[in-house]
């Protein structure tokens, strides 16, 4: 079963796994998803394919005010402030203007904060939205497939988009971490042959780090299973003989 999607602003803070007590927040329409991609194992289920943009975004006065009316309330401040939520917050019209406002909120109001991203990589090869995420203190990055037929069974993208288009873009970027899931199962994305591709997808992007992990939350595709956790930890032990830093989850 998946989730509910999001029906405010901020969420939270949660303890994530991958960033500790984090504060979400979503740039997105309440209750509506909207994303790039329309992946298998997604918690917030199906992506609506014919909904194109949706209008409902929040906008940057309403993140503002949300935090600078939460933060001060917290009986300690998060390690995070993390924009993800209902499907890709960069397809907001204006990210680049709201990273800049939560920054300056980030600043003023819990300086001990770092600021992340959750991001399908999608939008990676647009050089507006690259320099926005380079000034965000970490940005995790999908990349889940190392072909272009996996790539497109399993995270289904919209509107055209490459393997390669997002492979290129992340290279370009630098300095990022890439989050990749793996899943069994007939519509699964794991084979031998797929993680010897993605690795040299990875030799590419020259990721800081790669965080590895299988289905926890719920999913939409009854072909997916988790996969186990000896194989992840063999994904982990490959990329670190290849001198990448490998986390699993």
């Amino acid at each position: 079963m998946t989730i509910p999607l999001k029906t405010g602003i901020l969420y939270g803070p949660v303890n994530s796994r991958r960033l500790g007590r984090s504060l979400g927040i979503n740039l997105l329409p309440a209750g509506r998803k909207v994303c790039t991609f329309d992946c298998a194992y997604c918690q917030y289920g199906w992506t609506e394919r014919s909904a194109g943009l949706a209008s409902g975004f929040a906008t940057p006065e309403a993140v503002v005010q949300s935090l600078e009316a939460l933060l001060p309330t917290l009986p300690q401040p998060p390690a995070y402030l993390t924009f993800s939520g209902n499907g890709e917050p960069t397809l907001h019209p204006e990210f680049p203007a709201i990273v800049e406002a939560v920054i300056g909120i980030r600043d003023r109001l819990v300086p001990s904060a770092r600021t992340a991203i959750l991001s399908n990589s999608g939008t990676s090869g647009r050089e507006d939205i690259r320099r926005s995420l380079r000034r965000l203190d970490v940005r995790i990055m999908k990349l889940d497939a190392g072909t272009e037929a996996v790539f497109s069974g399993f995270n289904r993208p919209l509107g055209g988009l490459t393997l390669k288009e997002i492979v290129d873009g992340l290279a370009e970027h630098g300095g990022v971490t890439v989050q990749s899931l793996w899943a069994g199962g007939p519509a699964g994305n794991y084979s031998e042959g797929e993680v010897e591709k993605w690795i040299e997808r990875l030799r590419l992007v020259r990721p800081v780090e790669v965080q590895i992990y299988s289905l926890d939350r719920g999913w939409p595709d009854l072909w997916l299973a988790p996969l186990e956790r000896r194989r992840l930890d063999a994904i982990g032990a490959r990329l670190k003989a290849e001198g990448i830093p490998a986390t699993v989850f």
